[in-house]
């Protein structure tokens, strides 16, 4: 007997992927009521404010001359410092440079190199050799930083993680490139070696993702008044994300195979269970309330047309997924690998940041590529200052963060794996020292910065990915 075939694209909307990403939600509980106090699981008040991480990525490398600093030489000793001048990419980051360390040296041994894009996205964050797939049979070596930190601390927060983006996830195999899926290039958060995380890029739906189906409670005071009535009407919603996707559901089935509507009943029965071990067993945890206004409304249906426009909504969400205690992971994806996105609003460019990411040396197509990178660059900056301004008691929501941003490559031209650009922004609670930079020995694996971040973020692994060790932050 013959079945109709179904899109990899029908099969997600089919079972709701993107719906639970946005919809998953846990019912209204008593013990989620929150009281004046800030308190942690046990019902102690909570002395200090959390650490929260957000790892942004950037696609295509950078113009590396302009964004690595000349190395500074002290005076008397003649031996070189930790201390830089800003590069020519950096410059934006003026304001926040004592807040952050320039990151030298990493990079991710064992990378599938079969193609100069595709596989270096998902290894961002999880270091794993990816496997040359067209599809069916998705590796990509490990669970992501993210995801590792959101499975062990996800619980205390309404929303686990939280993923981001501006790109939507692309499809087909990329033959040229050697036969990758571009799901790869898609996304940098992998719950699991095969199974990525559907990100957000209709700003409105992230917006409303960090109200849905919770009790925000003394949250609220600090909202601006429309986002306030916005979050109120939000609230409540503890449906079950099988119901949300249920006739999707139905109607995938009638098109399947027995094979696959096994598998697909397996699915949608491991996700039903996951629910009721959440309602049954899950202790409900206090969050943090800041004091003070963060004056962002909701922004309006749709993907704005300006791009500008639609990175700092998405950033301003993250802001606020954190200042709410909303998520204390965070991912933001400037765009998919090998991006066609034409960056023609900014002074002379008329071309994609891929495109002009293969400037074969040219001065004149350098000076374009390392215009859009840099940027993006003042994007990192505007999310960065906007958390320095936002007061935690005696610090700030930058003071309580860990941010890191980079890109899989260091020069686009010559999808460059090693010493890849990179800097870590915040001082995670007090326990990372700013202002600096830190030139790791060669080949340093970037694992080693993750297996430090998490445990500033209270999770102690020996082994994370490729990790040889810890990065000393301190």
């Amino acid at each position: 007997m013959a079945f109709q075939k179904i899109s990899r694209r029908s099969l997600l909307r089919g079972v709701g992927v993107s719906g639970a990403a946005a919809s998953m939600s846990l019912p209204r509980l008593e013990a989620m009521e929150p009281e004046s106090d800030s308190v942690d699981a046990d019902g102690k008040p909570l002395d200090r404010p959390p650490v929260r991480t957000a790892f942004l990525f950037m696609p295509n490398g950078v113009n590396a001359p302009n964004w690595t600093p000349a190395v500074k030489v002290d005076p008397e000793t003649k031996k070189p410092t930790d201390q830089y001048d800003l590069s020519p990419m950096l410059r934006s980051l003026a304001k926040v440079k004592d807040d952050m360390i320039l990151l030298e040296n990493l990079h991710h041994p064992g990378l599938n190199n079969k193609n100069g894009h595709w596989p270096k996205v998902p290894a961002f964050l999880s270091g794993g050799h990816v496997l040359q797939t067209s599809g069916r049979d998705m590796n990509t070596g490990n669970t992501s930083a993210d995801q590792l930190l959101a499975a062990k601390i996800g619980s205390k927060t309404p929303l686990p993680s939280f993923e981001l983006g501006v790109d939507a996830a692309y499809t087909g195999v990329d033959n040229i490139g050697g036969g990758f899926t571009r799901i790869y290039g898609s996304h940098i958060a992998w719950r699991d070696p095969r199974t990525p995380v559907p990100k957000e890029i209709i700003p409105q739906l992230a917006f409303d993702r960090l109200f849905r189906g919770t009790n925000v409670g003394p949250v609220l005071s600090g909202l601006d008044p429309t986002t306030r009535e916005v979050a109120k009407s939000l609230q409540g919603d503890d449906t079950s994300v099988l119901d949300l996707v249920r006739e999707d559901a139905k109607n995938l089935q009638r098109k399947l195979g027995t094979t696959d509507r096994a598998k697909l009943d397996e699915y949608l029965e491991s996700v039903r269970s996951i629910e009721r071990r959440i309602e049954v067993s899950m202790k409900p945890q206090r969050r943090w309330i800041n004091e003070g206004k963060l004056e962002i409304p909701r922004p309006g249906p749709g993907i704005p047309n300006d791009h500008i426009e639609h990175v700092r909504l998405m950033l301003d969400i993250m802001v606020m997924a954190f200042w709410t205690d909303t998520t204390r992971v965070s991912t933001f994806m400037f765009g998919n690998a090998q991006t066609g996105r034409t960056f023609s609003f900014l002074n002379g460019v008329k071309t994609s940041f891929h495109g002009i990411s293969h400037h074969e040396n040219d001065p004149k197509k350098i000076a374009v590529y390392e215009q859009i990178g840099t940027w993006h660059v003042e994007q990192v900056a505007y999310l960065l200052e906007k958390m320095k301004s936002l007061s935690e008691g005696d610090s700030t929501l930058l003071d309580n963060s860990l941010v890191m941003f980079g890109s899989s490559l260091r020069d686009g031209n010559r999808h460059e794996t090693e010493n890849l650009p990179l800097l870590l922004a915040g001082r995670g609670g007090g326990s990372v020292r700013t202002g600096r930079r830190l030139t790791a020995p060669e080949k340093t694996p970037l694992c080693n910065l993750y297996l430090s971040m998490m445990e500033r973020m209270g999770v102690h692994q020996d082994v994370f990915g490729t990790s040889t060790g810890k990065l000393d932050l301190s």
